[in-house]
């Protein structure tokens, strides 16, 4: 049963995966909003090139040490599955993923490079073992992407920098996946900067939140392959939803398009290389004019393939 982090729990978690894991950059962006004074929380500079290491190691670190005992697998759509793939290598362990076959293969390399074995299979197929937690063959301890108490508890320690770094917070763009990311910060800033929104960042092709949040209840979409293939998914896990309804609470839906323009924009600006899921809150946060206040956009991960990111430099159609 999942339950809403303490700040003790955030506080431990970040005592947990110390110096292994560092603060990542905050960075201002300057002169891309007319009301907003934006933040970029630059997570896609962490050793595997996102924010999933923290959660992966902090679960990693606080299961039993039997169930360790065959290694760790977990599914992933690409940046999990490094994050586990890492964090076992940091413990001599073996490791495996389940991942999509419509994951990218620069993921799919990465995984492999660090030691992870790669499972490949269908969409459907995968979103199965999301529910289930478990694939045939694989006996090892199953580290769940997303709705894992240790796993969200890990991504709150991005929550507790924020708060560190900034004294004012008025909002805080978060991609949404699962929900683990964006209920981990908001649980840290629900204590330590109670005034600052979060809003979970989807793009158009798979937005289950925003459905979600809009009927009550968790409602399953028709979700189309792009791009962006770090967060869309086409539903939200059941166990995952009191979290997110009382966590989150709001969303942002942008396009494609607004998703392509805000990765040409961190390399215009920034010279930095974002995903779709990690430049979907830049996106989003662009894509308010009213918006006013201190604004972070947290930039997720920056594993994206090289052919994907040239087109999308070249301003090809997505």
């Amino acid at each position: 049963m999942l339950r809403i982090p303490t700040l003790e729990d955030l506080e431990a978690a970040r005592e947990i995966i110390g110096a292994d894991v560092a603060a990542s950059p905050l960075l201002r962006l300057e002169g891309v909003h007319p009301g907003a004074d934006i933040y970029l929380k630059l997570e896609c500079l962490q050793p595997i090139g996102s924010f999933k290491l923290r959660g992966a190691l902090n679960a990693l670190r606080q299961a039993d040490a039997g169930s360790l005992l065959e290694g760790v697998y977990t599914a992933s759509a690409g940046n999990m599955g490094q994050g586990v793939a890492w964090a076992a290598g940091k413990s001599g362990l073996r490791s495996a993923v389940v991942m999509p076959d419509t994951a990218p293969e620069t993921k799919v390399r990465a995984v492999e490079r660090l030691g992870g074995q790669v499972i490949r299979v269908s969409f459907d197929r995968w979103w199965q073992v999301m529910r289930e937690r478990r694939y045939p063959g694989l006996f090892g301890h199953f580290i769940h992407p997303v709705a894992d108490q240790a796993m969200i508890e890990g991504n709150g320690t991005v929550g507790l920098e924020l708060a560190e770094e900034l004294d004012r917070l008025d909002a805080v763009f978060v991609p949404f996946g699962g929900g683990g990311l964006s209920c981990g910060i908001s649980a840290a800033l629900a204590s330590l900067r109670p005034q600052a929104r979060v809003v979970g960042c989807e793009v158009e092709t798979a937005a289950p939140l925003t459905a979600s949040l809009e009927a009550g209840e968790p409602r399953r979409i028709e979700r189309r392959p792009s791009f962006v293939d770090g967060i869309g998914a086409a539903e939200l896990l059941p166990e995952m939803w009191p979290l997110v309804r009382e966590l989150v609470g709001e969303s942002q839906v942008v396009t494609l398009e607004e998703t392509a323009a805000a990765i040409r924009l961190l390399v215009d600006r920034r010279s930095l290389v974002a995903e779709g899921a990690g430049a979907a809150a830049l996106a989003a946060a662009l894509a308010q004019p009213d918006l006013e206040g201190v604004v972070v956009c947290v930039i997720s991960g920056g594993n994206i393939d090289a052919a994907v990111l040239g087109s999308i430099l070249q301003g090809e159609p997505v």
